[in-house]
């Protein structure tokens, strides 16, 4: 993909063989991209080439498949500290993914927690990001407020000052929601929570597949990402944090590969990103990872978001025109990503998603992982269709026809 001269959508599905079979019979229209994306071919063949050629543990290897195996590990760091313009590698902890590093920020910004201190959420995060803060609330003794949600789900940001006061240790918020497709004005909460001397923790999972992220421009304190909604393996992450925050925290899990001494009596610990990464890593799903952000960051992103933002345009016309259906988020989309969740009257997602599959049209319904913002909303569930860089206008076209038999079926 670096000759981005040459590239068009059809180029790229070519890229994910996943995209040829056929679901009951029909061809098949994945849009369940909020969940997981399919993985170019590239990612697998580099995940291949270190089962078969290198395989081995990273880190202290001295003979040459440890060395190869320990370079294509730390490739893949550099490649995650590139997408994010992080200002060094050593800022980057590979995870399991975004729920593994928000519980482990969450853990060990606990430490210092005491009762009185405020943390800020937002009521329309995903579960991953609201569980572990609510468990401090009960743990430590710290106030969890919630910045509250407009009638379309969107972040109500008009009373962010009040909400964040001087005695905010941490405001937790999405960069993109995982149900809206809302995105979040990251700057004016960043400039109101440092004012007040708060860090700001940012789940990005669903931000990056659209595209790499400017964490100095964003100037967050810790961002984290899934590689399995990047184009990339199941069982990653990649947790960024500047690197003063990180020598300052204490460890999450302790073990083989974040010490630098051990005694009988103490342990003298590793100093930032590897203080986080104890025990063997994801070798072969981190080593994916990197090259699913190498070919991310390949692509034309100008030329993709407008032909995302075409897409989307056509998604959102159809949708609009069926009666009876509500579509959370703005209704323009120079202002949201494409993660379009909806409920039609009388119809509950479930069997909404479960006939749209007869079609092989690969939609998900339910919460979301997103229960406070249901029930901000009035809502139970809602269908979501979410479109990825290999999605093209027959995908838009099927579901929304599919969604015509939907209707002749449960109406």
């Amino acid at each position: 993909m670096s000759d981005t001269h040459n590239w068009s959508p059809e180029s790229l599905r070519r890229q994910f063989p996943i995209l040829d079979r056929k679901v009951h019979g029909e061809p098949l229209h994945y849009l369940d991209n909020a969940a997981t994306t399919f993985s170019p071919e590239c990612v697998h063949e580099a995940m291949s080439r270190y089962e078969n050629h290198y395989r081995s543990n990273v880190q202290r290897g001295v003979y040459q498949l440890g060395v190869e195996s320990t370079e294509a590990y730390e490739e893949a760091r550099n490649s995650a500290a590139k997408f994010l313009n992080a200002t060094s590698a050593d800022e980057i902890i590979f995870t399991s993914g975004t729920t593994f590093s928000v519980n482990l920020i969450a853990y060990c910004l606990s430490q210092s927690f005491k009762p009185g201190d405020e943390i800020v959420v937002s009521v329309a995060e995903h579960h991953s990001n609201f569980i572990p803060w609510q468990r401090l609330r009960e743990q430590c003794g710290v106030e969890m407020k919630l910045i509250p949600v407009l009638a379309n789900g969107s972040l109500d940001l008009s009373q962010l000052d009040t909400i964040i006061t001087d005695r905010c240790r941490l405001v937790a918020v999405s960069h993109i929601s995982n149900v809206t497709g809302s995105i979040t004005d990251l700057k004016h909460i960043t400039g109101l929570a440092h004012r007040q001397g708060a860090l700001v923790f940012v789940d990005g999972a669903q931000a990056t597949p659209h595209g790499p992220v400017d964490v100095q421009a964003l100037n967050v304190d810790f961002y984290a990402f899934s590689g399995h909604k990047s184009y990339g393996p199941t069982g990653v992450g990649v947790l960024w944090g500047r690197r003063e925050l990180l020598d300052a925290l204490p460890p999450f899990l302790t073990g083989g590969g974040m010490i630098e001494r051990v005694t009988a009596q103490t342990t003298r610990y590793l100093s930032g990103n590897r203080r986080f990464e104890a025990g063997t890593p994801p070798i072969a799903q981190v080593i994916g990872l990197g090259a699913a952000l190498d070919w991310l960051m390949a692509l034309p992103w100008q030329e993709i978001r407008d032909y995302e933002q075409k897409l989307s345009g056509r998604l959102l016309a159809g949708l609009l025109d069926i009666q009876g259906l509500r579509l959370l988020g703005e209704q323009a989309v120079t202002h949201r990503a494409p993660i379009f969740s909806f409920d039609i009257e009388s119809c509950h997602s479930h069997d909404v998603c479960q006939i749209l599959d007869d079609y092989g049209v690969a939609l998900r319904g339910g919460h979301h992982c997103a229960q406070p913002l249901m029930d901000a909303l009035g809502l139970v569930a809602t269908s979501r269709a979410s479109i990825a860089v290999f999605n093209n206008e027959s995908d838009i076209d099927a579901l929304l026809v599919a969604l015509n038999k939907v209707l002749e079926v449960l109406r």
